[in-house]
């Protein structure tokens, strides 16, 4: 039997490049053969990564990493028109953060903006400058609205926030169709894109919500019955630790993105890890585990290098520390094919990685318990 699996994907605009690498590695790796994927989730561009995959499984399609690294190669500067557009938003971005150049404050809304917009479109690839135009190229979505609201396997979660209502919001494919909206709204970043309207409501980045979604991939209510996951992984972008204080204002913000983009991350891992120990001490009653089919903890064996002190550990998967320390808080904005493509191969190969360790933990777990 295939052990079923859950992926969740964190935002981190252009960086999510790396979860694209992450996911092509993971497939060429036989994912399909190897296990069942009941479930992926995402927010930002970690959404963007996650419903490519989720479309390509539902159309059966053969590799089904082709689709998603094709639109990050669109989405990539091409030409030396767009490379100098690209290069000119990191440049003055580091200028502004590293207090050399004067900020001022901007929004999707202001007439300035609005003609810079107007300038950046003038004779050039769509693609790369209207987000809508490079969603709707590699993704049909009339095709998705004539499929209905989807049974399990796998299952599509995609964060989003409330404007409005301050609550979070999630877009499940067993639920509801998935539109266009959804994505755009979990990666409208509030100074760069406006608020995306839907059904009265108006929505924000998923950073502000779950990012990434991760209760929803283990309740049978969502994933359907008998797909509640053997194993959650999780593709991090943003590091969890850093080696020094940050002072400078460029290290400042770089470092507060950090914390915020991964807070609602480790809230949500408590509270699996939480639902796993109280599994563990036999402190459910078997109506409420025959209700919710929490029958079991959700892990991978433990013996993770620096694992927890637990019989379970749900991984992640991030970037090298080597990498990590070659990124910044611009760099989630720099589309650059240099960039891009670097995160790309560093995903592939962190992804193998990970495969490899994986069946080390799995190898000695068994030969503790035999």
């Amino acid at each position: 039997m295939r052990t079923k699996v859950a992926i969740a994907c964190q935002g981190g605009g252009s960086q999510t490049a790396f979860t694209a690498g992450v996911l092509k590695g993971l497939a060429e790796a036989a994912l399909r053969d190897r296990f069942e994927l009941v479930g992926i989730s995402g927010t930002s561009g970690g959404a963007l990564c996650a419903v490519l995959i989720w479309y390509a499984l539902r159309k059966n399609e053969t590799p089904i990493w082709r689709r998603l690294i094709d639109l990050w190669h669109d989405n990539a500067a091409q030409n030396e028109s767009e490379l100098l557009i690209n290069a000119a938003i990191i440049d003055w971005l580091r200028g502004v953060n590293s207090g050399i150049l004067a900020s001022f404050q901007t929004s999707p809304g202001m007439p300035l903006m609005h003609a810079l917009s107007q300038l950046m479109v003038e004779g050039r690839r769509k693609e790369f400058t209207d987000f809508p135009t490079l969603l709707r190229k590699h993704i049909d979505f009339d095709e998705i609205a004539s499929w209905g609201p989807q049974p399990p396997g796998p299952v599509l979660v995609i964060g989003a926030a409330s404007v409005l209502s301050g609550r979070l919001r999630k877009f499940v494919s067993t639920k509801e169709v998935i539109k266009i909206e959804h994505i755009l709204a979990s990666a409208a970043v509030p100074n760069i894109f406006p608020a995306v309207e839907l059904d009265g409501d108006a929505l924000w980045d998923g950073l502000f919500s779950d990012n990434p979604p991760i209760d929803d991939l283990v309740r049978k209510g969502v994933v359907g019955e008998g797909n509640v996951p053997h194993e959650l992984w999780v593709i991090k972008i943003n590091p969890t630790t850093r080696a020094n204080i940050p002072v400078l204002p460029d290290e400042i913000a770089d470092r507060r993105n950090q914390l915020e983009g991964n807070v609602s991350l480790f809230h949500s891992l408590e509270l699996v890890e939480l639902v796993n120990d109280i599994l563990l001490a036999d402190a459910f009653r078997p109506r409420f585990l025959e209700q919710y089919e929490y029958t079991r903890p959700v892990l991978i064996p433990k013996s993770f290098a620096e694992g927890p002190d637990k019989p379970y550990y749900i991984p992640w998967i991030e970037m090298s520390e080597e990498m990590q320390q070659t990124l910044d808080y611009e760099g989630k904005l720099d589309r650059s094919p240099e960039n891009i493509n670097r995160l790309i191969a560093h995903g592939e190969e962190r992804a193998r990685v990970f495969l490899e360790e994986r069946e080390q933990c799995v190898a000695a777990a068994r030969r503790v318990t035999t």
